[in-house]
């Protein structure tokens, strides 16, 4: 009895969106996380998933579309992941080439100056977390104030509305961010 009404409890649960559950081998689903991410899983609103991907890029480049929303890291064999992102709106576009200069996990945020005079609404500085607008993850590109993230709201994946960066649901990030290396080449293209 007590293992049925774990698994309908764990079923509700997950059907509600408000927690995970992982396998306990003599119990059953017993154990209960809590959802971190905010995200539907990483489903997001755009799936990550495996696709044929033509060009002369070395396997490990990430390529980012950002008419497409859509970030593409190669693994090579005429193949690579692609992933759904969220971009820069009107004016905060931008293209070029860069390399992966950092990695950090649950990054902290400081707004720039230039975004602090669009926004004096915001905080001057935020620790990492789970509130945080950077998300799980932070991969910093080259010298510049972008990065590709993660994102506590997942409803902006596909659409244009950052200052510039390229945000992903948190699990995406999380597996882009164990994926990568500093170092990788960074395409990025209107």
């Amino acid at each position: 009895m007590k293992r049925f009404f774990t698994v309908l409890l764990t079923v509700g649960i997950l059907a509600a969106g408000t927690g995970l559950a992982a396998a306990d081998g003599e119990n059953g689903l017993e154990v209960l996380f809590p959802n971190l991410f905010s995200s539907s899983r990483g489903t997001g609103p755009i799936p990550r998933s495996t696709v044929a991907f033509e060009g002369n890029y070395a396997p490990g480049s990430i390529i980012i579309d950002t008419k497409q929303r859509r970030l593409y890291l190669v693994t090579g064999n005429g193949q690579a992941l692609r992933y759904g992102i969220g971009v820069g709106r009107d004016g905060f576009r931008w293209s070029g080439v860069h390399r992966v200069t950092a990695k950090k996990e649950w990054p902290s945020w400081t707004p720039p100056k230039q975004m602090l005079a669009r926004r004096p609404d915001l905080p001057r500085h935020m620790v990492g977390g789970p509130d945080n607008p950077l998300g799980a993850r932070a991969i910093y590109l080259g010298s510049t104030l972008y990065r590709i993230h993660g994102s506590n709201e997942p409803e902006t994946i596909g659409q244009a509305v950052s200052s510039g960066c390229f945000r992903m649901v948190n699990e995406d990030v999380i597996d882009l961010y164990n994926r990568v290396s500093v170092g990788a080449t960074v395409y990025v293209k209107n």
